[in-house]
């Protein structure tokens, strides 16, 4: 759906990040708002994962209209982390915690601040079809030439991906499947395709996500929790953050999000409208969402 704008993004986003690692080397000379904060902020927004996008938008919009000058940098997990660990970074909002992002923040996790939660409905999935002839995990092995043996994944890197190679593929011996992993978009692409062909699809994905307004699928049971339990969708800021901006840090911290107010953002981004500039989208959505996003900077 998207694929053209991940390709352009990624580049971007390559770009972006030699000049943060080049370019970022000191903030004596930054400038400063009369709240004490640094003026410039830079938000990095992991590649594919939707809700991060989102909620990345949604407070560059509001940080804008604060005064600050905002850049989205869009990279995969890693570089993330290891970016806010150095303070090229400032800020992420897209950590799932206690499971899918545990690596990361282990590594990375002493020079880097929890700012906490913003929505705790959080949940690694496998999708498939709505009238698909399964209904667990478990059974997927035993119906996998009815899925043409193939499970469709997002991005290599993903702590999802990880989490299919390591627990769920093994755990419900599902070795003979093809996984194929490449992007967030293309798995999106796949799955419109299916839907349009009638045709059976079984898909990794996560909640929330617009996704399950959009197509007519459902979650597969998970019988030995392999996927983990439900989620916090954490923000991290670099390790002085209180200290460069002190005042989005106490915003952040107090920033909730719930999975209905979250899918509206989405899929009036993602789903009902076909581009890239997201702002005059997010700007609309503020209009109709006033009093919430006032408060948000309460």
């Amino acid at each position: 759906m998207r694929t053209k704008k991940r390709i352009i993004t990624g580049i971007a986003a390559a770009s972006a990040a030699a000049l943060a690692l080049t370019g970022c080397s000191g903030n004596a000379e930054a400038e400063t708002l009369e709240n004490g904060d640094q003026k410039d902020i830079t938000i990095a927004v992991f590649n594919g994962w939707d809700e991060g996008i989102a909620a990345s938008e949604l407070w560059k919009a509001i940080l804008t209209e604060q005064g600050y000058e905002v850049e989205l940098e869009y990279a995969d997990p890693a570089p993330v982390y290891s970016g806010l660990s150095t303070g090229d970074y400032d800020l992420t909002l897209d950590t799932w915690l206690p499971a899918t992002h545990a690596d990361y923040v282990e590594e990375y996790g002493d020079n880097m601040v929890d700012l906490g939660a913003w929505n705790d409905e959080a949940s690694l999935t496998v999708a498939v079809n709505e009238d698909s002839p399964i209904t667990s995990i478990d059974e997927l092995a035993g119906a996998a030439d009815q899925f043409g043996n193939t499970i469709i994944g997002i991005e290599p890197g993903a702590g999802l991906t990880r989490v299919m190679q390591d627990d769920v593929i093994p755990g419900y011996e599902l070795d003979g499947l093809d996984f194929q992993t490449s992007s967030t978009a293309a798995m999106l692409t796949e799955l419109q395709t299916a839907t349009n062909n009638g045709e059976n699809i079984v898909v990794t994905l996560w909640r929330p996500h617009w996704a399950y307004d959009a197509f007519p699928i459902r979650d597969l049971e998970d019988p030995q929790g392999l996927l983990g339990d439900a989620e916090g969708i954490h923000s991290f800021g670099k390790a002085d953050l209180m200290e460069t901006h002190p005042t989005v840090a106490g915003w952040i911290q107090n920033f909730k999000m719930d999975s209905d107010q979250l899918y509206s953002l989405e899929n009036v981004m993602f789903n009902e409208n076909d581009t890239d500039d997201y702002a005059p989208i997010v700007e609309q959505w503020i209009s109709e969402n006033q009093e919430y996003v006032d408060s948000l900077t309460a």
